[in-house]
């Protein structure tokens, strides 16, 4: 069965890394979950997990109201490693001293591991190290019955660990790929430390969840709420191998997909998954809804509910239909609030921020604990092929967050249109398979002047977004070639009216999100 056995808790101290820690245990095929700084030592306890890591945060440890640990979590026994914030907050609440106003240090740092001491965490790497550093505070005195590893030249406890009561840390970031020897040290805590087997993989977690839906549904008949896109497609997969027949799909056309993308979904479903699929075309419902409606939040919260009513709506001759399948995913959750809602609310997805509180359906979310890398992977041991594995990801509300401003069917033509180029000249360099996403978006509200056949003109600007990633969670743009980006630009102006200007992004994720809205 799925080795949920090991679970490791990654507590989020407000880290912008939060999220990649989580991702580079299930890298050491090891479970994660990303709990809040509040949480106590009973919940804790209640988990039972197999280790515990305390993530980096923007916070100094010295500032009124710093986010803090429950001191009785040290007293439990089980295995802890701290990371930048979390190192120095082990410190200042076991006895140790960290320093303020010292010189930080940011970007690429040397560490020395200390002369003369065995280090159970850092042993086998190299006496001199390149690490990536985020920090202005640092330890200066580790705790009592702590020993102090490795130092720079600005952090003088670089690293300090106490084998008896099972507690590590590092001042750098080994979960960034630009600390070369970060992983060893994660798998040396894990593994070695921590004792964790490492039995979680994409078959472990088809057998999990197949038995979790099996045990949920019963013989009952569940909808699976389609959009096209990867997630809900493994969702849908995942739940047929589960319960076969009892499962139908319904597709929603809702006038805010890409450029003749509704018939493409349609036939490629039907062409591979063999499951029943029911196609409704919902635009003008939609577009009512929205007009008027120009706040991103609000957007989201609109389509979530139009889209759960319209599934209660339609269950195919399934009058008793209960459930309804959805691919939510982890940092869906994450970026909504959490999953207990003390985290910060990024944006609201549809699927979870946005749906209604009286819903009839119960939720089936089978990959609501996956990262959409491991979703492709799932994908793929499932047996999809590549065209839906590897499709680019589409926000939930579709073009509906790519329109900066209120959503008309005309706004729509101009973006389909826009992205469609987008796309074609994308494949047309074949690059498709270097780039995470690469779309359009219509900035609807602004206008700028242009000059176009020797008159004025006063239109809309269209934003290329292209980035690179792994996992979504941090994301580069993309360096297109100038060439590409004038072919893009020209064609977009000189075809697409009503538009006059285009521009390119060049943030990265964070301080950016991929999508705009």
């Amino acid at each position: 069965m799925a080795q949920r056995d090991e679970t490791v808790l990654v507590v989020d101290f407000g880290a912008q890394y939060a999220q990649l820690i989580a991702r580079r245990v299930r890298e050491l095929r090891v479970y994660s979950e990303i709990v809040p700084h509040r949480i106590t030592a009973a919940e804790v306890q209640a988990k039972n997990p197999s280790a515990i890591i305390l993530s980096g945060g923007p916070k100094s440890v010295h500032v009124e109201g710093a986010p803090a640990l429950d001191p009785a979590i040290y007293d439990l026994g089980i295995p802890i490693f701290g990371i930048c914030y979390g190192v120095q907050l082990i410190a200042q609440q076991l006895g140790g001293t960290v320093g303020r106003g010292l010189r930080g240090e940011y970007g690429r740092a040397r560490v020395t591991l200390a002369d003369g001491v065995h280090s159970e965490l850092l042993d086998g790497l190299p006496h001199e190290q390149d690490v990536w550093m985020s920090h202005f505070d640092a330890v200066t005195v580790p705790p009592p019955g702590f020993t102090a590893t490795a130092s720079t030249p600005d952090a003088p406890v670089a690293a300090l660990e106490c084998l008896e009561r099972k507690i590590w840390g590092v001042q750098w970031h080994p979960e960034v790929v630009h600390t070369p020897h970060g992983m060893a040290v994660l798998q040396r805590f894990l593994h070695d430390l921590a004792g964790c087997k490492g039995g979680w993989t994409m078959l472990s977690i088809i057998d999990e969840q197949v038995a979790a839906v099996r045990a949920k549904v019963g013989t009952g008949k569940v909808i699976c709420a389609l959009s096209g896109g990867v997630d809900s497609a493994v969702a849908a997969a995942l739940v047929h191998r589960a319960i076969g027949h009892q499962l139908v799909c319904i597709y929603v056309d809702t006038g805010l997909m890409r450029l003749n993308e509704s018939d493409q979904v349609v036939e490629t479903f039907k062409r591979n998954m063999g499951i029943e699929l029911i196609h409704v075309t919902a635009g003008p419902r939609y577009f009512e809804k929205l007009e008027g409606v120009v706040e991103p939040e609000a957007k989201r919260k609109i389509i979530g509910e139009l889209f759960v009513r319209i599934f209660e709506e339609h269950t195919g001759g399934l009058q008793d239909a209960e459930y309804l399948v959805q691919g939510t995913l982890y940092p869906d959750v994450i970026e909504s609030g959490g999953a207990d809602g003390t985290a910060a609310v990024i944006k609201s997805h549809h699927n979870v921020g946005g749906l209604p509180e009286d819903m009839t359906l119960q939720l089936v979310e089978p990959l609501r604990d996956l990262f959409k890398d491991e979703v492709r992977r799932l994908g793929s041991e499932l047996g999809l092929p590549d065209e839906i594995v590897l499709r680019q990801p589409f926000p939930g509300p579709g073009l509906g967050v790519r329109i900066l401003g209120e959503v008309t069917p005309e706004r729509v033509t101009i973006l389909q249109q826009a992205d469609a180029i987008v796309r074609e000249e994308i494949h047309k360099a074949g690059l498709e398979r270097e780039l995470w996403q690469a779309f359009a978006v219509l900035a609807a509200d602004v206008h700028s002047v242009g000059v176009m056949g020797d008159e004025r003109t006063y239109a809309n600007p269209v934003i290329i977004r292209a980035v690179t990633s792994d996992d979504a969670m941090t994301a580069d743009w993309a360096r297109l070639p100038y060439d590409l980006l004038e072919t893009m630009s020209n064609r977009i102006i000189n075809e697409v009216r009503g538009v006059n200007r285009v521009v390119y992004d060049i943030t990265s994720k964070p301080p950016g999100t991929i999508e705009w809205e």
